[in-house]
């Protein structure tokens, strides 16, 4: 087995200090003991760059909660991911009983949540979510129900290998997997694909279905140290994120990256040149983009919809 792995300079993920926080809007989640987490001064001005406020420098963009009550960061972290899942059925990422997401307990640190085994993206709620042990099997807590035995395979070796990931994704997309039979890394071809600069591998020896430990410690060797996403080759996507917004929404910013990647590609077999991002501008326009605090809210605009479209049933 070998992996391949894209290689360009990459940048620091934003060191954070904890500030306090502001009152929240009557429509958000619980978060009445939270703080906010925000980047250094230097990182702070690279985040905040992506919008402006008012003259006097009042107006910030909050970046990512953080919390002083354990259980309050749990309800929160299911509410997001309950929604991520509803976003993922409305990108059609559903493939019958494939697909999963997982995302750290922050009340039992060796325990994790994840999707219900059989249970339709669209309409995932809050309290469907499952808690599983190290091992993976069902504790109480969440759900009673069972869980994908290969996402456990692939998610809790990740968990293992990345202590700094909170959450991973996975799902059979139809234009990942579709992109992913070629075995390599998505061209920046675009602005958005510059996301992934630097931070993108692949794993290119399809084991089949993951149910095997192997196959799983496989995987997370290929995702790497520090990268943000893998192509696992004729198999789909898979991203990873300091919150579960961040890994949701970088997988579906991926997939769109390999659906680009295939337009392109049948444009230019018939003879229409394609031209590649410079490697300074991508660094440039990934150094900007990069950071859990920017992917995070990438995804709040998703999130209030679908609570909105949900009335509330995602978030209970």
């Amino acid at each position: 087995m070998s992996t391949t792995v894209t290689v360009t300079e990459t940048t620091t993920q934003p060191r954070v200090v904890i500030t306090p926080n502001e009152t929240e809007d009557s429509n958000s989640s619980p978060q009445s003991s939270a703080t906010r987490i925000t980047p250094s001064a230097e990182e702070d001005k690279v985040f905040q760059a992506i919008a402006r406020g008012d003259r006097a420098g009042k107006l910030k963009l909050r970046g990512i909660p953080t919390f002083t009550d354990s259980y309050a960061e749990r309800q929160w972290i299911k509410e997001h991911m309950a929604a991520a899942f509803r976003y993922f059925g409305r990108e059609g990422f559903n493939e019958g009983i494939s697909g999963h997401i997982s995302v750290r307990d922050p009340v039992l640190k060796d325990h994790f949540w994840m999707n219900p085994f059989a249970k339709h993206f669209s309409t995932m709620k809050a309290s469907d979510l499952v808690l599983v042990d190290a091992d993976g099997y069902v504790t109480e807590g969440g759900s009673q129900l069972p869980i994908n035995e290969a996402g456990f395979m692939i998610h809790s070796e990740i968990h293992k290998a990345r202590p700094d990931v909170m959450a991973a994704a996975h799902t059979h997309g139809v234009y990942g997997k579709t992109w992913s039979i070629f075995g390599k890394p998505i061209e920046m071809l675009s602005q958005d694909a510059c996301n992934f600069y630097g931070k993108l591998s692949v794993y290119d020896d399809h084991g089949g279905v993951a149910l095997a430990q192997d196959e799983g410690r496989q995987i997370a060797e290929a995702l790497g140290k520090d990268n943000i996403a893998c192509i696992l080759q004729n198999h789909g996507l898979l991203t990873v994120g300091q919150t579960v917004d961040e890994a949701a929404w970088l997988f579906a910013s991926l997939d769109h990256a390999c659906h680009s990647q295939l337009m392109a590609e049948a444009a230019a077999a018939n003879g229409i040149p394609k031209k590649i991002i410079p490697h300074d501008v991508a660094q440039y326009t990934a150094d900007a983009a990069q950071n859990p605090h920017n992917f995070y809210t990438e995804f709040q605009p998703e999130f209030d919809l679908i609570v909105e479209e949900s009335n509330g049933r995602v978030l209970q």
